[in-house]
């Protein structure tokens, strides 16, 4: 098992990131812990990728994930520019990967994520349980010269403490790039929760052939119950 305490780096990740509003505005914000605060618009990320080789990760192997959550105020990642979030859900192929993130409080469970690309036309599945529960349409086109990099911040409960990490990552995305559907195919499971309004409204998104990212060597310890939520500094750090 990997020692949840050691950083792992990915590179070049197949990865489709995308946001939406859900239809459940109340259900949504339901699954926020005490001590963080979603959005005023309740606002919904998912992100679906495929990690194809072994060679590709640090420790992991080859695998693929699917996570949700909801984003937060008041604990944006480093630089401002994307909001904290809340893992809901995280579905992971990988035993090594689930123990990994489990023991960061990460809700993990076993499933699969594919990501097929014919000509314009990508198509990413999440099955989990043998069911096919989220399926993702999107036309895409080629990657440029545009680069993104930054971080994400995201959060989970171990242990009965609520914890923060923050996660750096580089992108290529593709242009031109446009969601055609968000469908949560199993009103039975719990992800139903976060499925998109319809009319489909999508505040970002982008599918990246080409994606590097890093989980942290530590996490920080976050205030329970902050009143506001603190700055995105607080907290203290995990050895």
């Amino acid at each position: 098992m990997l020692d949840p305490a050691d950083p792992q780096l990915v590179v070049d990740s197949r990865t489709l990131h995308v946001s939406w509003l859900p239809a459940d505005p109340d259900g949504v914000a339901a699954l926020v812990p005490p001590g963080l605060r979603p959005r005023a618009d309740r606002q919904v990320f998912m992100n679906q990728y495929v990690v194809d080789d072994a060679a590709q990760t640090s420790g992991f192997g080859a695998y693929s994930l699917t996570y949700l959550g909801v984003a937060l105020v008041g604990v944006d990642a480093p630089g401002g520019t994307s909001p904290g979030g809340w893992w809901t859900h995280y579905v992971t192929s990988s035993p090594r990967q689930r123990d990994y993130a489990a023991a960061r409080g990460a809700p993990a469970v076993l499933g699969r994520t594919t990501i097929d690309l014919r000509g314009d036309l990508l198509v990413a599945e999440t099955v989990a349980d043998g069911v096919s529960v989220i399926r993702t349409r999107a036309r895409v086109g080629h990657t440029g010269h545009e680069v993104r990099s930054g971080h994400h911040r995201y959060f989970t409960i171990h242990g009965g403490e609520l914890l923060s990490g923050v996660y750096p990552f580089i992108s290529e995305p593709v242009t031109p790039f446009e969601i055609e559907s968000v469908e949560f195919l199993d009103p039975s499971h719990p992800a139903y929760a976060l499925r998109p309004e319809n009319p489909l409204l999508i505040p970002w998104a982008f599918y990246a052939p080409r994606t590097s990212f890093a989980y942290p060597g530590g996490l920080s310890r976050y205030p329970g119950d902050p009143t506001p939520v603190g700055s995105p500094g607080a907290g203290t750090p995990i050895p």
